[in-house]
């Protein structure tokens, strides 16, 4: 496995496909939008792969016939469906409880770099994840200004006290990498998040990996499971 070049300070991540798997409170949003329009919605597996683009990349999939201005348009209105259940289903990945916990018990500040709205952020954190104590959480609009830009990624940074240069981006998508390593990070790309179709070994990341068990001991927190 690639060594990291420094004893981390900071580990940061994209939220949902890197530590939450929130695709099925996803999903449950747009299966609801689709029955009040009279449609079909398309099945899980055609949807998943495209959470991480956010939510008019779900609704065009239920949509596929709308023009741009009519799925912006229906974006209030998912957004407040799956608001109503945002943590019905939605739990972290495998192995991401005990990374984190290896992370707070090494004193590694971590924090959440999301492209998801603040008003939802700050809402399925305390329903999804009470007990989580990050160092920082950035939105997707608590800047002019989201990820793959670097500026969201530095903002959590200097929240959190940490060094860009001593610290690690996590995500499943290239826009984390991108914005990782704009930020000066040392980048990891997911394999285990949603990935919209793509191949994590081709977004330039200076780590690729399958598991969290993976993660931790990249991180010097935890051994990567037998």
């Amino acid at each position: 496995m690639i060594a990291l070049p420094f004893k981390p300070e900071g580990a940061f991540f994209d939220l949902d496909g890197t530590l939450l798997d929130s695709a099925l409170d996803l999903y449950a949003g747009l299966q609801v939008l689709c029955a009040e329009h009279g449609l079909e919605p398309p099945p899980y597996e055609r949807v998943r792969p495209v959470v991480s683009r956010g939510s008019r990349a779900i609704i065009g999939a239920g949509f596929p016939g709308a023009n741009p201005d009519d799925l912006l348009k229906l974006v209030p209105r998912y957004l407040a469906i799956y608001e109503a259940g945002m943590a019905s289903h939605t739990v972290p990945f495998d192995g991401i409880e005990s990374m984190l916990s290896g992370l707070d018990a090494a004193g590694i500040r971590w924090g959440i770099v999301t492209n998801k709205p603040g008003f939802l952020t700050d809402a399925l954190l305390p329903q999804a994840v009470p007990h989580w104590k990050p160092a920082a959480v950035v939105s997707g609009d608590t800047l002019p200004v989201k990820k793959p830009d670097p500026a969201p990624v530095l903002h959590a940074s200097t929240i959190a006290g940490c060094d860009p240069a001593r610290s690690v981006f996590v995500g499943d998508d290239r826009r984390d990498i991108l914005a990782g390593r704009a930020a000066g990070m040392f980048t990891v790309a997911v394999r285990w998040g949603y990935l919209d179709g793509g191949d994590p070994d081709s977004w330039g990341a200076d780590a690729v990996l399958d598991t969290a068990e993976e993660l931790a001991a990249l991180l010097g927190v935890g051994e990567v499971a037998a």
